[in-house]
């Protein structure tokens, strides 16, 4: 009955192992942490192909990337009719991670309180450094925005 059983993905009918979990994310963002500027899915692909026993369809380099993407893991540009990928670095990882902690907390006045009362004295002199030195940005916000 053919029509009940759904096909085998293709690593079953080629007898193919199957990654652990995380390695072709793990894979990809190799390739573009290692590159010199953005990459587009279709040369991550190509970069893999040299890396990795098989070949990964053009449609799975482009969901693992936006997964990345999705996790903030991977910053994207339109290039064309696609996107260009790079990698997001420590610090910029760190920091989105942080707002979205505090856009998720309900009560920011709360989440911040507790936030800057948990910081060690060296952060803390620096994070009022750095605020002292926002000539126009985040520090004179008014209250709500």
């Amino acid at each position: 009955m053919r029509g009940n059983r759904a096909p085998l993905p293709d690593h079953a009918e080629h007898g193919a192992h199957r990654r652990p979990a995380g390695a072709l994310e793990a894979e990809v963002l190799a390739v573009i942490q290692s590159a010199r500027g953005p990459l587009s899915p279709g040369e991550v692909r190509q970069r893999l192909a040299t890396r990795l026993a098989g070949e990964l369809s053009y449609s799975t380099v482009v969901t693992i990337m936006s997964r990345l993407h999705a996790k903030g893991l991977l910053a994207r540009e339109r290039a064309g009719r696609a996107f260009a990928y790079t990698a997001v670095d420590d610090a910029n990882l760190a920091a989105s991670r942080m707002s979205q902690a505090l856009d998720a907390g309900g009560n920011r006045d709360a989440v911040l309180t507790r936030f800057a009362s948990g910081l060690s004295g060296r952060d803390a002199r620096l994070l009022r450094r750095l605020l002292a030195a926002d000539s126009g940005g985040g520090a004179g916000e008014q209250e709500g925005e």
